[in-house]
Parts: C-alpha cells; structure tokens; sequence
C-alpha cells in the first residue's frame, strides 16, 4: 500500500515529457521567472491531466524549472536586468518596477542588484515625453494642468521633488540629461 501512495506522488512519463515540451513552448515564446513559469505549468496541469495529485503538480512544476535553468531559457537575474533597463525607456519609477518585479517572483536581492542601474531622473524625462508632460508640452501650462501631471507624476511613483525637476526643466535641458546618461 505504501508503494502505491508513492507510485501516485510521481509524474509518470507522460507527464514529464509534456512538462519539458511545454517549458521549451512557454520559454520559446516569452521571457518567464521561475515563479511564472511554475504557475503555468501547475495550472495547465491540472486542465489537462484528469485525476493529477497535487504532489504530481508540484513535480511537474519543479522539472519545468529545473529543465529551463539546464536549457538556458529560464534565468531570474537577467530577466530583472532586462526588466527594469525597459521599465526606464518607458518611463517607469523604481518603486513601481521593484513592485512588478517582486509579482512576477523575483526575489528582493535580485530586484534591488537590478535596479542599482536605473536612474529614476531618465525614467521621469522618458514619462514626461510619453505623456508630452513639462518640457515635451506644446503650450504653457496653467496651474490646473501643472497639478494634473504632477498627479500623475507622483501615480507612477515618483517623488515630489523629481516630478518638479523634470517639470521645471527645459526641452533642451531634458535631452540634454538623456543624451548625457544614454551613453
């Protein structure tokens, strides 16, 4: 009896193989953490195997994981770098980033390394020209326009302080800055 509860807590081979053709499928098609990876393949488990224990699940999972580290296609810490240097040119704020970061299962470590590079100065610019906020305006802004992009400043996680910078600053100045840092 002992043998049979065993048997049932390890995937069969079916199993294991359609993990590994659903980790080169996934990580094929997108960048994944460890965590989002897991998550997939418990969930796609469960739908597709009938009678799944959920010790098999979570060996499912666990060979996802370790299959993509051996394959080269899973790595949490290039992820973060590869992250945070968009979340810059899109123009988002370190603390909304750490806070997508940690979501998708990065650990604290590996979030705070990758974001030591990111300069919170070039994502205020980068978010002010997306939104043609201060210096990307195309007229002069009354108070009420003034008080709505520093909302939206302070929104996507910026501070007071950089939010009236980045405001105060010319168009030249703003290019200036992100030429200066780009190189």
């Amino acid at each position: 009896m002992a043998d049979e509860d065993t048997q049932s807590d390890m995937p069969t081979t079916r199993m294991q193989s359609w993990a590994r053709n659903s980790t080169i499928y996934r990580l094929g098609r997108q960048m994944m953490t460890e965590k989002q990876l897991a998550d997939a393949i418990s969930r796609k488990a469960r739908q597709k195997f009938e009678d799944i224990s959920e010790a098999q699940i979570k060996a499912l999972a666990d060979l996802a994981v370790k299959f993509g580290y051996e394959q080269g296609g899973l790595n949490d810490t290039v992820y973060a770098e590869i992250s945070v240097r968009s979340g810059v040119r899109s123009g988002r704020s370190k603390r909304i980033m750490a806070q997508k970061l940690a979501i998708k299962g990065i650990d604290r470590e590996t979030a705070v390394m990758a974001l030591e590079e990111s300069d919170d100065l070039v994502a205020a610019i980068n978010f002010a020209r997306k939104r043609a906020f201060g210096p990307f305006r195309r007229e002069e802004a009354d108070d009420k326009r003034y008080n709505k992009e520093m909302s939206a400043f302070a929104r996507n996680g910026f501070g007071f302080e950089l939010g009236r910078s980045v405001l105060g600053m010319s168009r030249d100045e703003a290019e200036t800055v992100l030429d200066e840092r780009r190189s």
